[in-house]
């Protein structure tokens, strides 16, 4: 169900799945650019000022694979490498705001939630690590998430549901899970991922509509059909490499930082609860697949969604902890959800309702 790998360990594994994904994205991209120039056959047109492909040159057997191959990568290589690197670097330094954007999310004040505020600070001092800042976002959904790829950028963003649904012990728990999400290093490992699947993605996209657009000419005999389907096998095994490097991601992950969350709060009764109240209202379809990666839930149906799912089902966890010595036992009526202070100043001080409810 889970490995017994210790926290360092995970640690140690995820950067160096960070620095293999560093190093490795470059020559991956060159090989699809390489297959595809290769496998189309490319021949250069200038005629009416415009620049075309052809999938096929009048006479396909001038050159060999390999020549097609190097020849586009000599005239489109540096170029899609180099926008691939200034993609990067964008996304590295502002992919906080574009996360924030995506999700809707906005800075959590400690006027607003001094009870979370107080809770995640205790964690962060009994691990002796920097506190990461807190976001909220203002949905009645039941999800948490943890971004970042340093110290500076580290956050824990909350939604609405979430606090206003758990009880104080089990907001505790899903925190502690978020921070071990950081103390392992797995935000920066799924942030630099998030980047290169975009980009493969990207890529992927971007031939696809210069074919349908015309932009790469395909001839109407049998070769252009060929041709045609090559590309599109090109595209094909360029999806399944981002898919590949998404899996890459193990799904233990989620296995472990619900140990660490144990191991912060000794209370694995209370992430049991936590977990049960999140399952089944966690969905944020409007939120892209890449961040909904990042969540303490993402829950998939169907056996192809099942099979590429980034979170193991939700039942596995529970029996996980089950096994660390939790109690899978029903859940009681509602009980009363997390309090935060009110953030309106003329609010009586004995106030006890939140500011979402």
């Amino acid at each position: 169900m889970f490995q017994a790998v210790g926290l360092q360990t995970q640690i140690w594994n995820n950067q160096i799945r960070s620095a293999l994904l560093l190093a490795g994205f470059p020559l991956l991209l060159a090989i699809l650019l390489f297959v595809f120039f290769g496998l189309a056959g490319p021949s250069y047109d200038y005629r009416d000022g415009m620049h075309y492909i052809y999938l096929y040159a009048e006479n396909p057997h001038e050159r060999s694979f390999w020549e097609y191959g190097l020849q586009g990568l000599r005239v489109y290589g540096h170029w899609t490498l180099v926008a691939a690197a200034i993609w990067f670097a964008i996304a590295y330094l502002f992919h906080g705001s574009m996360i924030r954007a995506a999700t809707h999310a906005r800075p959590l004040e400690r006027r607003e939630a001094p009870e979370i505020y107080n809770l995640l600070e205790n964690l962060c001092i009994s691990r002796g690590v920097t506190m990461p800042k807190l976001q909220i976002i203002d949905t009645p959904v039941l999800n948490a998430f943890a971004s970042g790829i340093d110290k500076k950028s580290y956050s824990i963003t909350l939604t609405s549901g979430i606090v206003k649904t758990l009880t104080p012990d089990e907001l505790e728990a899903v925190l502690a899970h978020e921070l071990t999400h950081i103390m392992n290093r797995d935000v920066r490992l799924l942030v630099i991922s998030v980047i290169f699947v975009g980009i493969i993605s990207f890529l992927c996209e971007a031939i696809y509509h210069m074919i349908a657009r015309g932009g790469i000419r395909i001839s109407n005999d049998r070769k252009g059909g060929a041709g045609l389907l090559i590309a599109l096998l090109v595209l094909f095994v360029g999806y399944f490499f981002a898919i590949a490097i998404r899996m890459a991601i193990s799904r233990s992950r989620e296995y472990l930082a619900d140990a660490g969350a144990v191991e912060l709060t000794k209370n694995p009764d209370a992430l049991i609860r936590a977990l049960k109240k999140i399952s089944g209202r966690s969905q944020m379809p409007d939120v892209p697949d890449e961040v909904r990666q990042m969540f303490i839930d993402n829950h998939s149906h169907g056996f192809l969604s099942e099979m590429f799912a980034t979170h193991p089902p939700m039942e596995d966890r529970i029996a996980a902890l089950v096994m660390m010595g939790g109690r899978d036992v029903p859940l009681a009526p509602d009980a009363p959800s997390a309090r935060v202070a009110d953030a309106s100043p003329d609010a009586p001080a004995a106030t006890p309702r939140g500011p979402w409810g």
